[in-house]
Formats: C-alpha cells, sequence, structure tokens
C-alpha cells in the first residue's frame, strides 16, 4: 500500500508541474529535449560570425617537432633579442628568426623530451619530462652546462639577475648560477593531493623571487638564498573533495612597478604590493591559466571560458565578453590595444582593450593551444599541442 501512495504522489507532482509550467517542461523531461539541453550546456560555444574591424596577417609558420598531444605541458616558445626559441617534446629545440620565421639553428635531444624553455641574459635554457635543466648558447645551440632539477620541469625556466629559476612540477623552485648551472639554492612547498596538471614558472622583482603555488597561495622568495619572505592567499581552497578543493596558481604571477598580480583556479584575482605582501584588492573573477597586463586594466580568462577586464588599481570589473564559453582558453597576451587569447579548435581571438569587442579571430592549424601567446615587437606567436607554430601581425 505504501509504494501505492508513493506512485499516487509522484503523479500529483507531476501534473502540478505540468499545470505549473506548461507542456514544454514536461516534455522536456521524456524527449530529447533535456539531453538537447545538457548537451548545450558543455559543449563550447559555437563562434559567431562577425564583420572583423581589424587586419591581422600570419606571417609565417614553422614546426617545432612532435607537441605535446594531450601531456597538459602548455608549452609555447621563448623571445628574446629578435629571436624565437621553441621545442617540442620531440624534436629538441629550435631558433627561429623574429620577423620571418627563418630557421638559425636545431639542436636534437637524443636522450631527453623537451617540455619547457626559457631565454634571457645570453642563455636558453630547457626543462625536460626527465627533470634535467639545460643551458644552450643562443647563438649556435651549443650546450654549455646540465643540472637537474627535483621532478619533471613543465613551466619555463626564468633567467634573470644573474641566476636561472626553475620551477618543478613538484611545487619545488631550484635556482642555478647563470655561468655555470652551481645550485645556489632550493625551496619547497607542500602539494595538495589534487591538482591541475602542470604548474607555472616564477617571476622575478628586484631582488625577489614570485611564484604561484598549487595550494592556492603566492609566495615571495628572496633571491639571494631563497627565504620566505611572505606569503599570500590567491584562491581558498574550499569544498568537501580534493576536486572542489583545487585552488592552483598556475599561471605566471605579474610584476608591474612594486605590485604584484595573480589569478588562481577558483576564479580569484588578487593585486599585492610586492615588497610588504599587502593585499590591495581581490576580486572573483580568475583562472588557473594567469593573465595579461595593459597599460590601465588587467586581463584573465575565467574557468568558463568568459574573458573579464579588471581595472589594474582597484579590481572592478570593466568588461566581459560570454562569447567564448567552454573553448578552454589560453591565458590572455596584451598586443598593443588588444587582448588575445587561442583556444581549444586551434582559433586565435583579438578583443578590444576598451570594451572586450572581439575584432579579429584567424585559426593556427586544427589542433589546440594551451600555452599563452607570446608578443614582442610586434610580432604574436602561438605554439599548437602539435607543435605547430604561427606568427601574425596586426596591420
Amino acid at each position: 500500500m505504501k509504494l501505492v501512495v508513493n506512485l499516487k504522489r509522484v503523479a500529483v507532482v507531476v501534473a502540478l508541474v505540468a499545470v505549473m509550467s506548461g507542456c514544454t517542461t514536461v516534455k522536456g523531461w521524456f524527449t530529447d529535449d533535456k539531453k538537447a539541453a545538457e548537451k548545450a550546456a558543455v559543449e563550447p560555444l559555437p563562434l559567431e560570425k562577425f564583420k572583423p574591424s581589424i587586419e591581422v596577417d600570419k606571417v609565417w609558420t614553422a614546426k617545432a617537432g612532435d607537441g605535446e598531444k594531450l601531456l597538459g605541458t602548455r608549452q609555447g616558445p621563448a623571445i628574446a633579442d629578435g629571436h624565437v626559441y621553441a621545442a617540442a617534446i620531440e624534436g629538441g629545440v629550435r631558433a627561429l628568426d623574429l620577423q620571418t620565421g627563418k630557421e638559425l639553428w636545431h639542436k636534437k635531444m637524443k636522450d631527453e623530451r623537451v617540455s619547457a624553455i626559457g631565454a634571457g641574459e645570453g642563455l636558453v635554457v630547457i626543462g625536460t619530462l626527465s627533470g634535467k635543466v639545460i643551458a644552450l648558447d643562443p647563438a649556435t645551440g651549443d650546450e654549455k652546462w646540465t643540472a637537474q632539477a627535483s621532478n619533471e620541469v613543465i613551466a619555463p625556466p626564468v633567467i634573470g639577475q644573474g641566476n636561472v629559476l626553475v620551477h618543478a612540477n613538484d611545487g619545488q623552485v631550484l635556482c642555478y648560477q647563470v655561468t655555470d648551472g652551481t645550485r645556489r639554492w632550493f625551496w619547497n612547498r607542500e602539494q595538495p593531493a589534487l591538482t591541475v596538471r602542470g604548474n607555472g614558472p616564477v617571476e622575478l622583482g628586484p631582488g625577489i623571487v614570485f611564484v604561484g603555488n598549487d595550494d592556492g597561495t603566492l609566495s615571495a622568495l628572496a633571491l639571494n638564498d631563497g627565504h620566505s619572505l611572505w606569503d599570500q592567499t590567491v584562491g581558498q581552497p574550499e569544498g568537501r573533495t580534493e576536486l572542489e578543493r583545487m585552488a592552483d596558481v598556475d599561471g605566471a604571477p605579474v610584476v608591474d612597478g612594486t605590485t604584484i598580480y595573480a589569478s588562481s583556479y577558483k576564479n580569484a584575482t588578487i593585486a599585492v604590493d610586492g615588497p610588504s605582501g599587502r593585499t590591495l584588492w581581490s576580486r572573483d573573477n580568475g583562472g588557473f591559466a594567469g593573465l595579461g597586463v595593459g597599460p590601465s586594466s588587467l586581463v584573465v580568462a575565467d574557468n568558463k571560458g568568459a574573458v573579464w577586464s579588471l581595472d589594474k588599481n582597484s579590481g572592478g570589473s570593466l568588461w566581459s565578453n560570454q562569447k567564448l564559453l567552454r573553448r578552454s582558453l589560453t591565458a590572455p597576451t596584451v598586443d598593443g590595444d588588444y587582448a588575445v587569447v587561442g583556444d581549444y579548435d586551434g582559433y586565435v581571438h583579438w578583443l578590444r582593450l576598451d570594451n572586450g569587442e572581439i575584432v579579429a579571430r584567424e585559426r593556427a592549424g586544427g589542433d589546440p593551444i594551451r600555452a599563452k601567446p607570446v608578443f614582442a615587437d610586434g610580432v604574436l606567436i602561438v605554439q599548437n599541442t602539435d607543435g605547430k607554430l604561427t606568427a601574425f601581425r596586426i596591420k
């Protein structure tokens, strides 16, 4: 009898809903309408047609080798002194002319799978999946020194102020002497049980190393010996499950004057006074991949694919663009008056910095773009997961 009563109650509830909501709602429960709605809610938003208001030239293309595919390394190129330095998981390291794409040299790495690359201060430094840190001559590709990190190196090495800094995938930061690779110090950070694949490079300020951590914090370390200066929370690792508590700061923090900006997987972005560690503002708009910095604003793509512009001084929202939802966007890069993001389908989108309007779109092959685009000397470079490099220039 109890079963019958319950079934009657269910029938009454369904009938009431039908009366209150109309036949369309109930129809959705028993046909494919509901499935279609669920599918639309998780699939990438289709791209809208529009008339471009700026012209973008595809200047050149090149192949770095066989790319990361599904490894999740977010592998991108480095630019220094008019040259592009690019690596692929299989294919070694290449130097190309920034303006023409002409290959200048190619260093084969027989026994190493190259996963990250950085350049500066007369060095090209690569990281490998076996944890090797290898310094190359930027003019010839000849090896200058080799060191061993604590774990695979996915984040690009950072070269500056006489040091090479590496953020290994176990959270450890290692500092090497730029001349011969002698390790000067290392710093450990305990990792959460579950994190987003990969991590971000450190950022250098005068005598300070800023590092985003997988526990949602931003740390400042003394460059001379690696001792901790301060920690600041970017995204709170809250929730009942390890998945809900993921708060990684995986994009590179950005130094602008004395202010350091960082963004978290928890969709949070903060501005911090670099010397003191004092929080200047915090906002609930952010993403794990990082952010771009313009003259007066920050641009960040959140985890749903919305692109936000935040005022640098207050953190207030200036605009948002919701037309690229669920397209797995890269961190934005500022290209003159525009913010640029890549997506999962190989498209590159230019948005106006002042209002967020999409003004141009080009495709850089059919494979996903995971790495933040790189901009220098009027040229924007993207690298996709197949190892293809594409250079663009705004006319």
